[in-house]
């Protein structure tokens, strides 16, 4: 089944003190069954992580839609309320980046569990399964109580992957979460994306090291000038974008 169909879509920015457009990418068209993985590929500036947040409404597209067809019917992304896109983000579409803004005064494992709590688990379940894949992720135990405002900026990520990820939603988008993780806490990761995976969580990423994951890719973006899809032996489709 379906979960997305991206038609012609377009984003461009105004520099208005340069009177200037620049574009991010133009015309791209393609579509996301449950449960696959597209990368998106393509060099620095091709517009990889743009995509993304265009998905996610954090910028608006210039051009074309994106048809979400979510639980409550179907719905363009590119068009959608406000409120429509809260929902969406609350309910069904998450987004993961290298970065953690984390709260003042909240603990790790408090803000992992939250999207457990808002489900209605109870606090020791959500706590425990917080505990458990914050320790699949390398965070010692003894700062799971600490605020990650104290952390160092790989300690956050890990808290920051956690949380994004403990709550499976059906469609995900993934902004270079492994930039700045470690070989263990990457295979870690890697590996809770095939737990997702196997959930049929479909799945858009953008990543340093796209190595990691080529046993999970099932259809490649390339954007810009890149042609080759070496490496990937699983794609099943490639949309190259000139």
């Amino acid at each position: 089944m379906r979960i997305l169909e991206v038609e012609h879509y377009a984003k461009q920015f105004n520099i208005h003190h340069l009177g200037r457009k620049i574009e991010a990418f133009d015309d791209l068209t393609f579509s996301l069954k449950q449960g696959q993985f597209l990368l998106v590929s393509g060099t620095n500036g091709s517009g990889k992580s743009t995509l993304l947040r265009c998905l996610y409404r954090t910028y608006l597209p210039t051009g074309g839609r994106a048809l979400y067809h979510s639980l409550h019917g179907l719905i363009d992304l590119a068009r959608a309320a406000d409120i429509d896109i809260a929902l969406l983000r609350q309910e069904e579409i998450g987004f993961v980046t290298q970065f953690l803004r984390p709260r003042p005064r909240v603990s790790a494992i408090e803000l992992v569990a939250e999207p457990l709590l808002a489900t209605g688990m109870a606090l020791n379940e959500a706590e425990g399964e917080a505990g458990e894949l914050l320790e699949s992720f390398g965070l010692k135990p003894e700062l799971w109580k600490a605020y990650p405002t104290t952390f160092s900026g790989g300690e956050q990520q890990k808290v920051n992957l956690a949380r994004a990820l403990i709550h499976p939603r059906r469609l995900l988008l993934l902004d270079e979460p492994t930039a700045s993780l470690d070989a263990q806490t990457r295979a870690a990761l890697v590996g809770r994306l095939a737990w997702l995976k196997e959930q049929d969580v479909a799945m858009i990423g953008v990543f340093h090291h796209p190595g990691d994951v080529r046993e999970l890719v099932d259809t490649e973006l390339a954007l810009g000038n890149k042609t080759g899809v070496a490496g990937y032996p699983k794609v099943e489709e490639v949309y190259v974008v000139e």
